[in-house]
C-alpha cells in the first residue's frame, strides 16, 4: 500500500466559537493540503474533523503516519475508543461519550487504512504541524467571512421584507399587501479541488 504521511489541526476562535480544521498529506513527493471550518464549534470537534477529513481524502487503503498535536484525538483513539465502542459509547462513568458523532466517523473512516497515530508538540517549530495550523486558522477566517455576508444577506432581506408596498382600495375600504416573493440562497462554497485526486497521482 502506499505510504502516506498526514498532519492534522484544529483551531478555535474561543471555545466554543468559530473554528477551522487543516491537514497536510504527503506521499511519493507529492502534497496535498485540506483545510475548512464551522461557524459554532470547539476545538475539540475541529482536531477531529481534520483528521476524518484527511483519512476520507484517501481514494485507496494506504498506510497512514497521522500525526497530531492533540492528546485529546490521540488519548481517544489509541486508549479510550475500545472500551467507549464496548460501553456503546458510554464512558467508564456511564455518561455519553462527547463528540461521539465524530469519533464513530473517525473509526469508520481509518477502517480502510493501516493507521499509525503519533504525537507532536504544538507551535514548537514542526514544518507539517505548523502548516497544518496555518490552514486551520484560514478554515477559521473563511469561516468568519461567510458568517458575516451571510448576516448581511439577512439584514438586508428583512430591510426587503419590511418595505411593503400597500395599495388601498377605496372603494372596498380594504388594505392590499403586495409582499412579493423574497428568495435568498446563503451557503458557503466548499473547494473540494484539494482533495479530489488525494492518492491518484
Amino acid at each position: 500500500m502506499t505510504e502516506v504521511v498526514i498532519y492534522t489541526d484544529g483551531a478555535c476562535s474561543g471555545n466554543p466559537g468559530p473554528g477551522g480544521w487543516g491537514a497536510v498529506l504527503r506521499w511519493n513527493g507529492v502534497a496535498k493540503e485540506l483545510h475548512g471550518g464551522e461557524p459554532q464549534t470547539t476545538n475539540n470537534r475541529m482536531e477531529l474533523m481534520a483528521a476524518i477529513q484527511a483519512l476520507e481524502s484517501l481514494r485507496r487503503p494506504a498506510t497512514v503516519e497521522l500525526w497530531t498535536d492533540s492528546t485529546y484525538v490521540l488519548n481517544g483513539i489509541t486508549k479510550w475508543i475500545d472500551g467507549w465502542q464496548r460501553n456503546g459509547w458510554l464512558t467508564s462513568a456511564r455518561k455519553p461519550v462527547k463528540n461521539a458523532d465524530l469519533w464513530r466517523r473517525l473509526v469508520e473512516a481509518m477502517s480502510r487504512h493501516e493507521v499509525t497515530w503519533r504525537w507532536v508538540k504544538g507551535h514548537a517549530g514542526d514544518e507539517g504541524n505548523e502548516r497544518a495550523d496555518e490552514l486551520a486558522r484560514l478554515g477559521i477566517a473563511e469561516t468568519a467571512t461567510t458568517a458575516r455576508s451571510a448576516k448581511l444577506e439577512s439584514s438586508a432581506s428583512a430591510v426587503g421584507a419590511r418595505s411593503v408596498r400597500r395599495r388601498e382600495d377605496h372603494h372596498e375600504g380594504q388594505v392590499l399587501e403586495d409582499l412579493g416573493e423574497l428568495v435568498r440562497l446563503a451557503g458557503r462554497d466548499v473547494d473540494d479541488a484539494a482533495g479530489a485526486d488525494v492518492l491518484d497521482a
